[in-house]
């Protein structure tokens, strides 16, 4: 996310790109032919696949054959990898698509899962945004070996895999192969969405910003499933065409293509549309989206961008936006509401869906941060809920002794104005303000009391309980 102006005056850098903007195949891109194809695992082939180029949306035969007359504006075919299939990789990257070039034949064999999938995980990760290789140290030496630790804590034969939700790096397109380093050590297949730091400032308008992202990457918008769960990921960074100028925007060939894709999932699917901007607040047209989502009962959207954690749901929807892998850009433990850096664990039982924020570094027992003041006369206590949402329940004791509901309010996290508020503040990137959110609780009470604990529920009814002396 950009955060001052000054930010938007850095220069691209133009040394080590990770692969050449001139790359063959996209120079020599063969749009508007009718292609064809074969979806097949093993020998066998498989019916009803979707298979699109981002426009159309085609079915494979009772054989397994498509032919699609592809869009003059598509760059590569892709198959929504049907349930039960294993996800095609490349050294964990998801590689679900052919870039389209000269040839008319594009086929796709899959590998059948060896345990059925309506059980499975994900993790959500947000804003990895490295800009050197000093972030990309910390990445490898925090946020991976938790991702690992967690994946190995589910067992050898567990399905899970992780979503990249925009900004894996900050402007220095070099560092992709840092951040693909990362999801190789994961080891565990990883999807990606476009953030507004993944983009080419310098190519053209919107339609050319995602030149290197596409050639690393290859689509931006594309579905997938696994179990009953249909995932969707969509680009909505809409660049203006001035340098590091964008906004939250979904294009109407990405709706238009969202509609076509729709038609093939069933209303009472579990439905996970993931995405960089935080779609209840900050894209344009998100009464668009909401009207293509209406009529399905169960629907998350996953977002980024924002380097704060909050929950809000609107019409039955959802939305997760995350705080960061990166915290406050790789300035200090915690993101600017006071969230520590991390990632969202998901957990999918048929079309149910349960879920955490999972602390970089810590147990995910620990859902809260607590502090303690004096204060004139009376002492308050403040308790920092960070995944909190509107089905969460949190009360305090005094000594043990039951109080109630402490007081929802609005404002900043102690930790957060300690470490980020000022323009001298943080070292080395200064812009990273604190921010005003709604999972702050607080109560005060007398001086006398010499313990303070708080229990916090969430929705799942799992408790989390922390306490702390009052001097």
């Amino acid at each position: 996310m950009n955060r001052r102006l000054f930010i938007q005056n850095f220069s691209l850098l133009t040394t080590g790109l990770v692969v050449s903007l001139n790359n063959e195949a996209f120079s020599q891109l063969q749009r508007g032919n009718t292609i064809k194809g074969k979806v097949t695992s093993g020998k066998k082939g498989l019916a009803n696949v979707v298979v699109s180029d981002g426009y159309s949306v085609v079915l494979t035969d009772k054989k397994g054959n498509y032919t699609m007359k592809t869009d003059l504006m598509a760059a590569s075919v892709w198959l929504s990898t049907p349930a039960g299939y294993e996800f095609p990789t490349k050294a964990s990257l998801a590689s679900h698509y052919h870039i389209l070039g000269s040839r008319n034949e594009y086929n796709f064999d899959l590998k059948r899962l060896k345990k059925d999938d309506h059980q499975h995980r994900f993790i959500i990760w947000a804003d990895p945004q490295i800009k050197n290789k000093k972030d990309v140290v910390q990445m490898m030496e925090t946020a991976v070996p938790d991702v690992q630790e967690l994946v190995a804590s589910f067992g050898a034969d567990a399905l899970i895999h992780g979503i990249g939700v925009g900004d894996l790096v900050w402007d220095n397109h070099a560092l992709f192969e840092d951040y693909n380093a990362a999801v190789a050590k994961m080891n565990i297949p990883f999807f990606q969405a476009l953030g507004n730091h993944d983009m080419d400032y310098r190519i053209g308008e919107d339609e050319t910003s995602d030149r290197t992202f596409k050639e690393i990457y290859g689509p931006t918008y594309y579905s997938f499933n696994r179990g009953k769960a249909h995932y969707v990921v969509l680009d909505d960074v809409r660049y203006l065409g001035r340098e590091r100028e964008y906004d939250g925007f979904i294009s109407e060939n990405q709706l238009a293509w969202l509609e076509k894709d729709l038609q093939q999932v069933s209303t009472d699917q579990l439905l996970i549309i993931n995405l960089h901007i935080p779609v209840y607040n900050s894209v344009k047209n998100n009464a668009d989206l909401y009207a293509l989502l209406a009529g399905y009962k169960n629907v998350h959207i996953m977002s980024g961008h924002t380097h704060y954690n909050a929950n809000h749901i609107q019409k039955g929807i959802y939305e997760h936006n995350h705080g960061t892998v990166c915290g406050a850009w790789w300035t200090g433990p915690i993101c600017s509401d006071g969230t520590p850096r991390g990632y969202g664990v998901y957990e999918v039982s048929g079309n149910e869906l349960n879920w955490y924020y999972k602390s970089t570094g810590k147990d995910k027992k620990e859902q809260m941060s607590m502090y303690v003041d004096q204060l004139t006369n009376q002492t308050r206590v403040i308790a920092n809920v960070w995944n909190w949402d509107p089905e969460w329940k949190v009360v305090y004791f005094l000594d043990d002794r039951p109080m109630g509901a402490l007081e929802q309010q609005k404002g900043f996290d102690p930790l957060a104005v300690k470490l980020y508020l000022g323009d001298k503040l943080p070292l080395g990137r200064t812009f990273a303000e604190p921010q005003k959110m709604d999972h702050l609780f607080i109560a005060h009470f007398p001086p006398s009391v010499k313990k303070v604990s708080v229990l916090a529920t969430d929705r799942f009814g799992n408790e989390y309980r922390m306490e702390m002396p009052c001097s």
